[in-house]
């Protein structure tokens, strides 16, 4: 760990020098790599294969952000991770770039570096540089549609004029650094960089500015981490997200089919990859970092509204919502009473989640301006 110092106040490791009040914030370093984060927001893990640079940073942004990437050439990875939606999507389920309608709603991918498991559902995709495999080569379903076209991608990179002085920059050991293997290692890179810390709440918990949030979003506070809520109990901790700590995945009741907990064939959650009965309809806990601007919810977009979501969890599910509850929701979930301006409260605190310095940060966006 390396020290930054200037002269700003609410950060942390006041000394005092004279009547000068000096701030030391720490910056956490994985090798000789900046990522200028505050004390209380430790640096992801970085694998051993694969460490970080600025370059293959620099070089993951503007792969992300490129169609020709796809074997089409006109759907990138931000096609369905937009950064003014916190890298998720508008739409109830994601739409493969040959019109193929996807059983699952595009999660927000923002602090991603963070968590255990990647994606939903599946236990084994551990790795950025691996799950990056999944929507470029994927047909079942159909993401990216490169397999099969990957000579014509790899002909894009060498003979674009920028492409290849950004990976021999960021693979300088390879010969021939352009390839699969450095095309998500780089987009892996990129990808552990979107890391939000700067939300109003991170402003008032953190730097302790009593005046970031309103009153309405202090009282939400307390609801949300109550055990009358119990919300706390899978959105824990600086990523509101219980994935952080281990693969994390809680059937929220919001499908009961057949009286017996049952999802729609095809979007059974963990129990896909498990076989497990007990494992229908459970997914994995997503942040809530910036979860107003990541609409519609749950795994399948089947929720419109943040205000939606509320209800649904206020009823213990959708489900029970619609007169019989799922024998497989997590003992996690209860229902609950709110007031109208309880729900009100609740809504100012998870808004005050929204990191508009995130979301709006040049090294976020696409680079092709």
């Amino acid at each position: 760990m390396r020290v930054k110092c200037t002269y700003l106040s609410s950060l942390v490791g006041h000394l005092a020098l004279g009547s000068i009040l000096l701030v030391c914030t720490p910056y956490l370093y994985a090798g000789d790599y900046i990522w200028a984060l505050p004390a209380w927001m430790p640096a992801p893990i970085v694998p051993v294969d694969n460490p970080m640079s600025e370059e293959k940073v620099t070089l993951g942004q503007r792969l992300f952000y490129d169609a020709n990437l796809s074997g089409p050439g006109y759907m990138s990875c931000s096609t369905c991770h937009m950064p003014e939606h916190s890298f998720s999507e508008p739409r109830p389920v994601s739409v493969g770039v040959t019109g193929q309608f996807h059983s699952r709603n595009a999660m927000s991918i923002v602090n991603v570096a963070y968590m255990k498991s990647l994606t939903w559902a599946n236990p084994n995709e551990v790795r950025l540089e691996d799950q990056a495999n999944v929507p470029i080569f994927g047909t079942h379903p159909i993401e990216m549609d490169t397999k099969g076209q990957e000579e014509k991608v790899i002909l894009f990179l060498q003979r674009d004029p920028i492409y290849p002085n950004l990976f021999h920059k960021a693979f300088p050991d390879q010969d021939n650094p352009i390839s699969f293997d450095t095309i998500t290692k780089a987009l892996a890179s990129f990808e552990r960089t979107l890391i939000s810390y700067q939300s109003p709440y991170d402003d008032y918990k953190y730097n302790h500015n009593d005046s970031a949030i309103s009153e309405d979003a202090k009282l939400g506070e307390a609801l949300f981490f109550s055990a009358r809520l119990g919300c706390s109990s899978c959105h824990t901790g600086v990523h509101f997200s219980d994935a952080t700590q281990a693969s994390a995945f809680h059937n929220t009741g919001l499908y009961n089919l057949d009286g017996k907990g049952a999802y729609p064939e095809g979007n059974q959650g963990l129990f896909e990859h498990t076989g497990k009965e007990a494992d229908k309809g459970r997914f994995r806990t997503p942040t809530l970092r910036n979860i107003a601007q990541t609409a519609p919810y749950m795994h399948d977009g089947s929720i419109a509204t943040l205000e939606k979501v509320i209800e649904h969890y206020a009823a213990g599910g959708r489900a029970a919502q619609q007169g019989k509850a799922s024998p497989l929701r997590s003992d996690k979930l209860h229902p609950f009473l709110l007031t109208d301006d309880e729900k009100r409260q609740l809504m100012a605190f998870l808004t005050s989640l929204t990191d508009s310095k995130f979301i709006d940060n040049p090294h976020f966006t696409t680079p092709f301006r």
